[in-house]
């Protein structure tokens, strides 16, 4: 029986798993720590539940898929649609509950930010054009084998990139509002994947069709069910699953994978698929192959500062997800990439499952996830850095909320950019592996084979095509799609 090792049980990893066992292969997952699911992890912290991390859904069917390899096997994963997809809120007084659906939206715009409505839904119009000239060839195919490039939809894609927006910034496209908060608002799609919408191509401004035309979703039971919903399938299909062992080498005989090496010893596989982030797999599994230095060197995404606190007071103002903007966006992001600091008034995510599961948070509370976006680590001191972060955090929410956050906070956890590379193995904590800063970003990712090894394989928000829920399924679609099934 063909056997195939799947390096960490992140999203990618499992989707991975899956589809590899629906190719009739023998899989087994080895992860370094004691649980399933990578970022998409939980915690119970004094009777509050907190999803560790990604808190946004969109595209259910890439994960309805996954589970509908196997339709013999009963599964546990359900979501529901939101009305609604974020709360926004100024200093101002400005607040914009917006809705999903791009009419639903361009309607609510038009009144709260002054803008022709005709005008928010050119703009929305655009964006699934985008989205939709460009899917195949960068969301479901590999940039980097020649026969990508040889069907017609793919060569009437490449034709059409350039009039897509790649050769300005999301920030020159967004500039077509005349109202500041929308242009703004519009602005923070650039940091679903870890970007500067000062530096980012224009190209993003598909990303609005996702959460808005397509729709924002929440998977019952909280994010972590994702992970866990997967988990649970792989388990009962026969994959097996190797927690608290570490890889610690890609076994290759020349130019060919054989197997793993792990502290319990070592195991031969006829393939293997590294879930682990790009650059650790280079430098820790394979040293002695030749590295990709220009792609190792890519610039890295944000990464993030995270409170999760338990709150003891309901706030209805307040949505399952929130965006309180800072007053100077420029600044913020300048800040991020450019100084790798926090910026002492940064826009503030907070995200309330208990909105959504009441069972989160004890009766007349709240948990609260707070996150900022942060640079990546860079030998910066945390400790200080936190200590000013919370504070200014606090002042922000209370400043906007009218309120006095501090006594309220019953239970906190922390998680700096360092916790996250502790945990995920993610370089410098980087939540989304390269950044998208430039034009040619997309293309420079790694590919989802390995060039210097036959029968290696890469999934994962670190290669291509990038980092986020989505796409870190779509990397696994995309590199077992090269795997021949087991005949």
């Amino acid at each position: 029986m063909a056997t195939a090792a799947v390096i960490g049980s992140g999203i990618g990893g499992l989707a991975t798993a899956l589809r590899l066992r629906h190719k009739g292969y023998e899989v087994t997952v080895y992860e370094k720590n004691d649980y399933a699911g990578g970022k998409l992890h939980a915690m119970d912290l004094e009777g509050y539940r907190f999803d560790l991390g990604p808190s946004l859904f969109t595209l259910p069917e890439l994960l309805t898929n996954l589970h509908q390899l196997f339709p013999e096997i009963e599964t546990d994963f359900e979501f529901e649609s939101l009305d609604t997809a974020c709360h926004y809120f100024w200093e101002d007084g400005t607040r914009f509950n917006a809705p999903t659906g791009t009419k639903n939206f361009a309607h609510e715009a038009a009144a709260v930010f002054n803008e022709p409505e005709e005008d928010l839904l050119q703009y929305f119009k655009n964006s699934r054009t985008k989205y939709r000239t460009t899917k195949s060839l960068f969301l479901e195919k590999s940039l980097h084998r020649f026969k990508t490039y040889l069907s017609s939809a793919t060569i009437k894609a490449v034709f059409k990139i350039p009039f897509l927006g790649i050769n300005s910034t999301l920030h020159q496209q967004n500039e077509q509002f005349q109202n500041k908060k929308l242009t703004q608002l519009f602005n923070r799609y650039a940091t679903y994947n870890g970007s500067s919408p000062y530096l980012t191509p224009g190209i993003m401004s598909m990303i609005p069709h996702l959460e808005i035309g397509l729709g924002t979703y929440y998977p019952k039971g909280g994010m972590h069910r994702i992970s866990q919903s997967l988990y649970e399938l792989a388990e009962k299909v026969g994959v097996e699953f190797r927690f608290r062992e570490s890889v610690t080498s890609i076994n290759h005989n020349h130019k060919t994978v054989t197997g793993v090496t792990t502290a319990q010893g070592s195991y031969d596989h006829d393939l293997v698929v590294s879930n682990m982030d790009i650059h650790p797999t280079y430098h820790r599994l394979i040293p002695d192959v030749e590295k990709p230095e220009k792609t190792l060197d890519q610039e890295r995404s944000s990464s993030a500062l995270i409170f999760y606190w338990g709150i003891s007071q309901e706030f209805p103002q307040l949505d399952l997800h929130n965006i309180l903007f800072s007053e100077d966006y420029p600044a913020e992001f300048e800040h991020i990439f450019e100084k790798k600091e926090l910026f002492h008034d940064p826009t503030v995510y907070i995200n309330v499952s208990s909105k959504m599961t009441p069972s989160d948070a004890p009766s007349g509370c709240e948990n609260w996830f707070v996150m900022i976006n942060a640079p990546g680590d860079y030998g910066q001191d945390w400790e200080q850095l936190v200590a000013v972060a919370k504070k200014n955090i606090l002042s922000k929410i209370n400043r906007t909320l009218k309120t006095n956050v501090e006594p309220l906070i019953q239970t906190e956890y922390i998680l700096t950019p360092q916790g996250i590379e502790q945990n995920t193995s993610s370089y410098r904590g980087s939540l989304y592996g390269a950044a998208s800063n430039n034009k040619f970003a997309a293309f420079l990712r790694h590919p989802n084979f390995n060039g210097k090894l036959d029968h290696l394989y890469h999934v994962g928000g670190s290669v291509h095509p990038g980092g986020g829920i989505p796409l870190c399924l779509l990397s696994a679609q995309i590199a077992t799609d090269m795997i021949a099934p087991v005949r």
